[in-house]
């Protein structure tokens, strides 16, 4: 008798490459739904609460974003509201895989 083995769990990172759109964000879930992947990962975060008004920017960010935009500002742009969350969450439940984040 053959044992079966598991199934590995595939998890897509979406992480903030929405750009702060909840349209993009529904993007990334149709292609990691398309893909295979068993369940896509966001990440949840209130600005207020992760950084300070005066935290200087990480140099990859500096070099791949707006160098007058503020670090509070740029994660306050990333950041996805409940409501977002909610569409996408009923988004990844219609193409059939978890949301996580």
């Amino acid at each position: 008798m053959r044992v079966k083995e598991p199934k590995t769990f595939i998890i897509a990172q979406a992480g903030v490459n929405h750009n702060g759109s909840v349209a993009a964000a529904k993007e990334l879930i149709d292609i990691a739904a398309g893909a295979g992947a068993d369940a896509v990962k966001f990440q949840t975060f209130h600005a207020e609460r992760m950084v300070g008004g005066k935290a200087p920017k990480a140099r990859y960010q500096q070099a791949t974003t707006d160098p007058e935009e503020t670090q509070f500002a740029m994660i306050k742009r990333l950041e996805l509201d409940e409501e977002a969350h909610e569409a996408l969450m009923a988004h990844a439940e219609e193409k059939n895989i978890e949301f996580l984040s």
